[in-house]
């Protein structure tokens, strides 16, 4: 006796997604989540709900987002298939599943006017994705711009509303520990219930959406390398890899780069900065294309304006790592000051240090007060001024140092000056299960596994050493449905 038509593992976006997706189709579906109801919600519930679409501008997506009084002096660039697959394609260095790729970006508008239909809610981000002109209009920028209302708590409590509406069952604390297999098929998952006893479920297909392996230390030395067991878990603490090593024992072949992840610049001193599920995503510090950004031994390392964040924080998280002590700090002036984003450089028991001069912050941040003096002296000194500082385009504005930064190179001159500390926090990472585009596991010669799916974190192909911010969650989406629609 079945116990389910369509068992699926894990609570987050795209679990909830094919779950959403097989009941539709009239299925019995049964969901089950790592976490106890209070620490639900996987990576998704830790994001900030942003989600990259293809669309032909604000009147494409206008219909689908709530209404703001903004939109009337709003401009929204449009941002074409094409322009998605490109970005794709040079953020991962052409290491790109190309069939995933051209599924995700030609599907992952309609997935969220479905996802809208069934009651998830979206919005324009303007605090993260667009700067208001001095005409007090609006300009988004990045090729990301629609989000969930309320951010990741708001997306899961969407989700987890919409499962009750389609009425099938959400069962918490379940740690499932194997696959069912029987006959060259999945039949089935084994399952370690709250009270410690071991539980078989049966069910005609299961649906893999338990993430990647990030929050395994020992994973992370053994696939990222060594350092990597020193950074940060932002998410949820629950992805430990247990799920791809139950697929991989029933033949399911690796898919994606095992090697790389996405990791971002992270407040490196604040208490509780992992697995936060108060401040969740407001530990990010994204606003480092206007400033500086220097090591231990106040020397600058990577360019901070190489392109829109969107295109570089979800690498630059390795960088930091690879720094002595593996902190660096963000360095703004009084001028930049106010254009940091106010959830993230505003949030309660931040780390910052101000000070009146460069060499009483270096003093503050126990960084060498020369050294840091010539960094900022020699970046002031290199930057082209007769360009325009322009943070809403790539505005070419360099500072010609070594590193060179290639935009919005802003001279550090009026104090006071501040300096955010930040190390390595890692989000999620590429390596996961192989599929086709409908999210059917495949053994290593290409075959598929009977009865198993996967989406999401665990699907791999799509990224390799960085992404496009917001594509993250349109995957989930789009691939979840799919699974979904099949399971």
């Amino acid at each position: 006796m079945l116990d389910a038509d369509v068992i699926v593992v894990g609570g987050g976006n795209a679990g909830f997604t094919a779950a959403h997706a097989a009941a539709m189709r009239g299925r019995k579906v049964l969901l089950l989540e790592k976490g106890a109801a209070d620490m639900a919600g996987g990576n998704s519930y830790y994001t900030a709900g942003a989600t990259r679409i293809s669309h032909a501008g604000l009147d494409d997506i206008a219909d689908f987002v709530e209404p703001d009084k903004r939109h009337s002096v709003t401009e929204v660039p449009p941002y074409p298939a094409a322009e998605y697959t490109a970005d794709l394609e040079k953020v991962t260095e052409g290491r790109n599943d190309s069939a995933l790729t051209e599924v995700l970006v030609s599907e992952s508008q309609q997935t969220l006017r479905w996802l809208n239909s069934l009651g998830l809610k979206y919005r324009l981000m303007y605090e993260r994705q667009a700067y208001e002109r001095p005409d007090g209009t609006f300009l988004f920028w990045g090729g990301l711009h629609v989000g969930n209302v309320g951010g990741g708590e708001g997306l899961i409590a969407d989700h987890t509303r919409v499962a009750a509406e389609l009425g099938y069952e959400v069962r918490y604390g379940q740690q499932v520990q194997e696959l069912v297999y029987d006959g060259g098929k999945v039949t089935g998952v084994r399952v370690a219930q709250p009270d410690g006893t071991l539980a078989e479920l049966r069910s005609e297909s299961v649906v893999l959406a338990a993430g990647g392996f990030e929050s395994s230390p020992d994973w992370r030395r053994q696939h990222l390398g060594k350092g990597w067991e020193n950074a940060k878990v932002r998410g949820t603490p629950y992805n430990t890899g247990d799920l791809i090593s139950a697929a991989l024992a029933v033949g399911a072949g690796r898919g994606g780069d095992w090697n790389t992840c996405h990791s971002v610049q992270w407040d490196a001193f604040t208490a509780q900065n992992e697995s936060n599920r108060e401040l969740t995503n407001r530990l990010t510090r994204q606003s480092y294309p206007l400033g500086i950004i220097v090591n231990n031994e106040g020397k600058r390392f990577l360019d901070e304006g190489a392109d829109f964040r969107n295109y570089t924080y979800a690498k630059y998280g390795k960088e930091i790592l690879a720094q002595p002590g593996s902190t660096a700090y963000q360095i703004f002036d009084a001028t930049l000051r106010p254009m940091l984003r106010t959830e993230e450089y505003e949030m309660p028991g931040i780390s910052v240090e101000t000070a009146d001069t460069i060499e009483e912050l270096a003093a503050k941040i126990k960084v060498p007060a020369e050294d840091l003096a010539k960094t900022v002296a020699d970046y002031n000194g290199s930057i082209d001024r007769s360009i325009t500082f322009d943070p809403t385009v790539k505005d070419g504005r360099k500072a010609d140092v070594e590193p060179v930064k290639s935009n919005w190179a802003a001279p550090l001159e009026t104090g006071p000056f501040y300096a955010y500390g930040v190390t390595c926090g890692i989000t999620f990472t590429f390596g996961g299960i192989k599929s086709d585009t409908h999210g059917r596991v495949l053994n290593d010669d290409g075959g598929h596994i009977g009865g198993l799916y996967v989406c999401g974190e665990m699907l791999g192909g799509l990224f390799s050493a960085n992404y496009p911010g917001g594509s993250g969650l349109a995957a989930g989406s789009v691939f979840g449905r799919r699974a979904g629609t099949l399971a």
